[in-house]
């Protein structure tokens, strides 16, 4: 198993941040997500705990569900399926105030079951969804931060 973990200060309150995050459809804004849509709604909010989202990236297809939900501070998810398959232990965002705004780290821990896999997450998955990670968070610092009559 390998931990990925992408982190961005994105200039903006940390309710909006948090609110962009867990807001799984924001994610095709990006250019490596095509799809993601809110399956089921969760407890108490509609990303709230037990939350299905689902992702298609360029590098596969996703269910998540959400186990964990702390607004503005941080959620936790799984991953209960995916194409290509993986093994999946954590998924997790957390939203600190920062003097700049809303720091964001976005860590998950992910192995692939073949032989060899913690291999080939090191050497190609382990960037691959760094980057898939950090662009969705600077398609979220753009969203958050350069709209008309808003900061930046």
């Amino acid at each position: 198993m390998e931990t990925v973990t992408a982190r961005r200060v994105i200039a903006a309150p940390i309710d909006e941040v948090f609110e962009w995050c867990a807001t799984t459809t924001n994610y095709t804004r990006s250019p490596l997500v095509v799809r993601a849509r809110l399956a089921r709604h969760g407890q108490g909010a509609p990303y709230g705990v037990g939350a299905i989202r689902l992702h298609t990236w360029l590098i596969g297809w996703f269910r998540e569900r959400i186990t964990d939900y702390q607004p503005p501070r941080e959620f936790t998810y799984v991953v209960e399926r995916s194409f290509p398959p993986s093994r999946h232990e954590l998924g997790r965002m957390t939203f600190t105030e920062v003097p700049e705004g809303t720091q964001v780290v976005w860590t998950t821990r992910v192995g692939l079951p073949v032989p060899f896999g913690d291999a080939l997450v090191r050497g190609i998955a382990r960037p691959v969804v760094s980057r898939v990670f950090g662009r969705i968070l600077d398609t979220a610092a753009a969203a958050l931060t350069e709209r008309p009559g808003g900061r930046a």
